[in-house]
This record gives structure tokens, C-alpha cells and sequence, in this order.
């Protein structure tokens, strides 16, 4: 048994749904004031009850409510956790739900002694990480290396759904200028979340996974600028580019300023050859991604 913590996110759901191809038997935490249905219809998530039609079975329970997790956990063999708090609010924070959610389920799948905990992370978190969300993910990381369960941590670069979909796509699909911090020079290797679903699936019984921290990137290192670039040659025009200094105002949801601020101080370019053939997964480049995403804009 394998339960998905996160299912009804983008990502989540599509773990769930892969594993359920694969005939895996898959429960998933799901919240009973879920607003999955609604924001499935937005795009914004997948929506538990297809979920269940194609096979997962439920479990209600809360990251935030310990006791509730234990019928959640009993009896797995894997946990796979993507739950975060990114584009929620009010009581879902990094605090209610990237620190003390998680560390609520590592210490109830410890309990239930599962085997193994497949965390979903993020480049560069940090316990001592000035942005709340990249502490609290770090701080996950830490108690999850003490469990003494079996883990593997995730830690992808920035997703091209949510960064590069957000920071230059819907600007330029829209004729919008493109604001980017700093000057855009930094090279970061942008991965699609397809690509961390397939490692997610891939660990689960993958031996090279198997107590370790996984940096996981695109299948190459590009700067925003050569991501303006990319836009530019798929749509056929120009986009205009704004630049904002270090700490003035971007209009970004919470918490990417920070950490697009944060992008501008390092380079994450990660060689992924060893690892896309250890775990047979083929990466998406960014101009698949966005021709894709351009596709409903130029057919």
C-alpha cells in the first residue's frame, strides 16, 4: 500500500494517477473541506473524487490534526508526501502546514512503521533559509533524515508550470511586459512537475533511491533571460522586460518574490544524465513546455 499526501495538488495527482496505472494499490489523504472540486475546475488541482473513480481510496484526515493521521498510515508500505502550502493562505501556511504538517506525518508514519518516506522538497531549502516556506521545508528534510525510516528526499528546481508559467508565460501570452529580478543572468535548470512525478513513481522501488537527497533539474541550465528567449522564438514577437532591484516590489503571489529574489544569488545547474537513465525517466525541455503552453494562444 501507498499513500499519496498532497493528491489533490497538480503534482500529487499526478503521482497518484501514475501509480494507479501502474496497478498499485494507492489510498490518499483527503481533507473533508477539500476545495479540490472547485479549484480542479480552475485548474488549480485535481479533484479527489476522480481520483477515487480511477481507483484511490480515501482516508480523511488533516496534516494540521495529528491524531487524524494514524488510519492514514496504518498498513503502508510508502509514503509519497507533496503536500505544501503554496497558493492557499489564512490557516495553511509554511508554518501550520510545511513544518508542523509534515513533521506531524513523518512522526505518524515512524509510529505506523513504514518503511519508506518519499518527500517532495525543494533546491536550496535550508533550516536556517531566510523565506519561511524554504526553512520549513529544510526543517521537514532534517526530521525526516532522524526518523529513522527509510527516505528519499526530492529536491527539484524550480517547476516551469508554476515559475516559468508565472514569472514570463502569462505576461507574454498576454502582451504583459515581463518583470525579473536582478538582471536574469543566473542559470537554473527549470524541470516540468511531469518529470518530478516520474521520479517520485520511480523511487518507490528503486534501490538507488533509497536513503538519499535528490537534486533534480531540467535538461538544461537556462538563464530568465534565454527563458524570454524561448518565448519569444514559439510566439513570434517580442516581449517587453522590466527588471526590479533586489527587495522592490514584484507583482508575484507570496512567497515567489522572496524566493525569486533569492534565485538571483546562486546557479542551479544540474547535470541530470547519471540520473534521468538511473531512474529511466526522459526530461521535457523548456521549449516543449512552452509550445504546449503557447498552444491554445497560437492554434
Amino acid at each position: 500500500m501507498i499513500v499519496v499526501v498532497g493528491a489533490t495538488g497538480i503534482l500529487g495527482g499526478m503521482i497518484t494517477r501514475r501509480l494507479l496505472e501502474q496497478g498499485r494499490e494507492v489510498r490518499i489523504l483527503v481533507r473533508h473541506d477539500s476545495p479540490s472540486e472547485q479549484l480542479a475546475q480552475e485548474g488549480r488541482a485535481t479533484s479527489a473524487g476522480s481520483l477515487i473513480e480511477a481507483g484511490a481510496q480515501p482516508v480523511y484526515g488533516d496534516l494540521r490534526d495529528r491524531a487524524s493521521l494514524d488510519a492514514a498510515v496504518e498498513g503502508v508500505e510508502t509514503v509519497i508526501s507533496t503536500a505544501n502550502s503554496v497558493g492557499r493562505g489564512g490557516e495553511d501556511n509554511p508554518q501550520s502546514v510545511d513544518l508542523e504538517g509534515n513533521r506531524n506525518l513523518i512522526e505518524a508514519a515512524r509510529d505506523a512503521g513504514v518503511g519508506h518516506f518519499v518527500f517532495v522538497s525543494a533546491l536550496g531549502a535550508d533550516p536556517n533559509h531566510p523565506v519561511p516556506f524554504m526553512q520549513a521545508k529544510g526543517q521537514s528534510e532534517a526530521s525526516l533524515r532522524d526518523s529513522g525510516m527509510d527516505y528519499t528526499v526530492l529536491a527539484p528546481t524550480p517547476f516551469m508550470e508554476v515559475w516559468v508559467a508565472v514569472v514570463v508565460g502569462m505576461p507574454a501570452l498576454q502582451g504583459q511586459p515581463v518583470v525579473l529580478v536582478g538582471e536574469g543572468r543566473r542559470h537554473h535548470s527549470f524541470i516540468s512537475n511531469r518529470d518530478v512525478a516520474a521520479f517520485a513513481v520511480a523511487a518507490v522501488d528503486n534501490p538507488a533511491a533509497r536513503n538519499r537527497y535528490l537534486a533534480l533539474g531540467g535538461p538544461e541550465p537556462l538563464s530568465w533571460r534565454d527563458v524570454v528567449a524561448t518565448y519569444e522564438r514559439v510566439l513570434g514577437y517580442p516581449v517587453s522586460l522590466q527588471f526590479a532591484a533586489m527587495g522592490e516590489p514584484v507583482p508575484l503571489p507570496d512567497p515567489m518574490p522572496g524566493i525569486l529574489a533569492g534565485m538571483e544569488t546562486y546557479d542551479s545547474a544540474i547535470e541530470m544524465g547519471e540520473i534521468a537513465r538511473t531512474f529511466d525517466v526522459p526530461l521535457t525541455s523548456l521549449e516543449t513546455f512552452v509550445r504546449e503552453q503557447a498552444t491554445p494562444q497560437t492554434a
